[in-house]
């Protein structure tokens, strides 16, 4: 089996994973349950990774952290929205 194939699987099924938290955040704006802390560090984690994956011409990486940098920027602003109402 090809590394590439491994790798868009991989990407596949972890970004498919977290749409669901995304989608849950985007339509109840309920983010008292959201850690800013874990999201601030999982976005710029997720962000390391699209580099790297820059970095190694990897398109499997580099998709899969671009959407899933999408998906949790969305949330961590969401996040800094819902704290900032307070």
């Amino acid at each position: 089996m090809s590394p590439d194939l491994i790798g868009y699987g991989a990407a596949i099924l972890t970004t498919a994973a977290f749409v669901p938290q995304a989608l849950k955040s985007w339509s109840s704006r309920d983010l008292s349950g959201v850690s800013l802390s874990m999201y601030s560090l999982f976005t710029l984690g997720v962000a390391l990774w699209l580099l790297y994956g820059i970095a190694l011409q990897s398109w499997p990486i580099i998709l899969a952290n671009c959407i899933t940098l999408v998906l949790a920027g969305l949330v961590l602003s969401l996040k800094i929205s819902h704290l900032r109402r307070k």
